[in-house]
């Protein structure tokens, strides 16, 4: 009897062993993968102007949050009315702000976008941070309602647009700073200038990486217009999450993959954290048109440096907006 007893206690010790490891393992495997953190709890934001495209959900709201608890006047870009009032509570209650503003913004309307800058400047003077960070990822396909390829069209011209009609202002209150969220992605992105709106041939993820690309070569080349006026730009992975990007997958796939995707992908606080640092970080004012990601500085390949593409790209990118008019 005692032997079986002793048999049943080291069956459950090791049970619980191996629960406790497994549990420690999960717990430092997913704090590997949230990445690189902003660290400096110190810098305020008091005083200082931040627009956010995309702010009523993932990476968008937690920098809102994040702003918002240092002391900006934070003011949400968001296609949806209610979704954003319903976020724009949640960020108040969380960060004990007062000053967070919803507007209307649908990024794949060039007219929502001057809809939404008039208001803005009816009712502030000064922009110290624009955060380009609204989007669209591996969608059927679909074009904007002045007939941009979705993808293309929202993801870099709709960003693409909104930067150039504050620019005038982000220069007026200089020091002040661009940061557009990309992707890894861009890496195998290519550019097609015979067919950059995707009419010839479809593909949702190759339009996915072409627009990051632009991304990536939209906020270098502003870098380069923008030397010596006090506005800086940045470009950043913000980390593989699962947030409302990925509504477009799988629904199945994605349900089945949710504990791999808790345990390997970040976090939408954790995904934030990068943009957080090209918005706030003292110590990389000096430079600009940098890329980054897990708050470093990281190099690009040379595809995505392509001076000649960039030039190319912000040409075509101002005869389809209408700013060279």
């Amino acid at each position: 009897m005692t032997h079986k007893y002793d048999d049943t206690f080291m069956i459950v010790s090791i049970c619980l062993a191996a629960g406790i490891l497994s549990f420690a393992l999960v717990y430092f495997v997913r704090k590997y993968f949230q990445g690189g953190q902003f660290k400096n709890r110190d810098i305020r934001l008091d005083a200082k102007v931040v627009i956010i495209t995309g702010a009523n959900s993932g990476i968008g709201k937690e920098t809102a949050v994040e702003c918002a608890k240092r002391g900006a006047r934070v003011y949400m870009g968001c296609r949806d009315a209610n979704r954003m009032e319903k976020a724009r509570q949640e960020i108040l209650d969380k960060s004990g702000s007062q000053n967070v503003f919803g507007l209307e913004l649908d990024l794949a309307s060039m007219e929502s976008i001057r809809k939404f800058v008039r208001t803005f400047l009816s009712m502030e003077r000064r922009l110290h941070v624009l955060i380009n960070n609204g989007g669209v990822m591996a969608c059927p396909k679909g074009y904007t309602k002045d007939g941009f390829e979705l993808h293309f069209g929202t993801n870099h011209l709709g960003h693409f647009y909104l930067t150039n009609l504050l620019l005038d202002l982000l220069k007026k209150t200089a020091p002040s700073r661009v940061i557009t969220v990309s992707s890894m992605a861009h890496r195998w992105g290519r550019i097609d200038k015979d067919d950059i709106n995707c009419e010839k041939e479809y593909r949702p993820w190759d339009a996915y990486m072409q627009s990051k690309l632009c991304n990536v070569l939209f906020s270098r080349h502003l870098a380069r217009k923008l030397r010596g006026t006090g506005v800086t730009t940045y470009c950043l992975h913000p980390g593989t999450i699962n947030t409302e990007l990925t509504r477009y997958l799988n629904r199945c796939m994605m349900i089945l993959a949710k504990p791999f995707l808790w345990v390997f992908f970040k976090s939408a606080k954790s995904g934030a954290q990068t943009t957080l640092y090209c918005a706030m970080e003292p110590t990389i004012a000096g430079t600009t048109g940098k890329y980054y990601s897990d708050c470093k500085m990281k190099d690009l390949d040379p595809h995505a440096k392509d001076d000649a593409m960039a030039e190319w790209l912000w040409r075509i990118s101002e005869k389809l907006t209408g700013l060279n008019r």
